[in-house]
């Protein structure tokens, strides 16, 4: 299938349109959410180098992201390939001491390294980071105890700072340590949300699998394009918002209570969805703002 070629005319339409959000968001921070089924792509390879487009030109007009990135359809696998049997309880993993080995090593020394990989290799600003590394995650065991898995306790963002300030695009695994050094696997959606707070972002964005916050979660059509933080949190009450889309809609919810002026639910397998997100007028997915 051949491209479809786009005139100099829309060309510049496009670029009157984002001219004023280019301004508005330079030197702000910015906190994107990579989920797992976003890189569970059936082209992985082509939807990070977008992925890795996007962010870096972000970086180019003058916004700060940080990543931060899931990896469940890849801890999955990589159970299933060494035979692991995989418990959940109440859709949550329960992670025993072999399957917090296995998280670890697929978010840190796997899906980190592959994204950090797929923005060094077009500009070598990218820099993954764990949550165990300098005390940027604090984490406390979630209860009802289902193992080592974690809540965010604290966030310390001082390592970050220091990687915004130098020019780098930090690249987050969400594994956290608590004050003993025991380390914990904790929801990706939550600690970008936290993360998001404590950064004093100006967005939390979620890049996932589906298209936004449905009004109704059987109707794909029914996307809604606007949320108050209220009105979210009687979706989720109601039903209406279930399953894997709680945490981020909690954590959306959450960060914009917790002065982030908005955040954003989109389907991250559309091409450049970030960019249209943030400098179109109409956007594509579910913005929420608080109440």
């Amino acid at each position: 299938m051949s491209a479809i070629a786009i005139s100099p005319a829309l060309r510049a339409d496009v670029l009157v349109e984002a001219i004023p959000y280019l301004a508005r968001f330079a030197g702000t921070r910015i906190v994107v959410k990579y989920g797992g089924n976003a890189l569970a792509d059936a082209d992985e390879a082509a939807a990070l180098r977008s992925f890795a487009d996007d962010v870096l030109a972000l970086r180019s007009v003058g916004v700060l992201p940080v990543v931060v990135h899931g990896g469940g359809p890849q801890i999955g696998e990589m159970m299933q390939r060494l035979g692991m049997e995989p418990e959940f309880r109440d859709g949550l993993r329960v992670t025993d001491a072999p399957t917090l080995d296995v998280a670890r090593m697929v978010l840190v020394g796997k899906v980190n390294r592959e994204i950090v990989g797929a923005i060094n290799a077009k500009s070598a600003v990218a820099v993954g980071l764990s949550g165990e590394d300098a005390g940027l995650i604090e984490a406390i065991r979630r209860i009802p105890d289902i193992g080592f898995v974690g809540d965010v306790q604290s966030v310390d963002t001082t390592i970050i700072d220091h990687l915004l300030r130098g020019g780098f695009i930090p690249v987050v695994a969400t594994i956290g340590s608590d004050v003993a050094g025991q380390a914990y696997n904790i929801n990706a959606d939550t600690v970008a949300g936290a993360l998001a707070v404590a950064l004093g972002a100006e967005k939390l964005i979620f890049l996932t699998d589906v298209a936004g916050v449905r009004a109704d979660a059987n109707d794909p059509a029914s996307v809604l394009s606007t949320l108050r933080s209220a009105e979210l949190e009687k979706l989720i009450a109601d039903g209406s918002v279930n399953a894997g889309m709680i945490p981020k809609a909690q954590a959306c919810a959450e960060a914009v209570r917790g002065g982030v002026n908005s955040a954003h639910i989109l389907d991250g397998r559309v091409a450049h969805a970030l960019l249209v997100e943030l400098f179109s007028e109409g956007g594509i997915g579910t913005m929420v703002v608080d109440s």
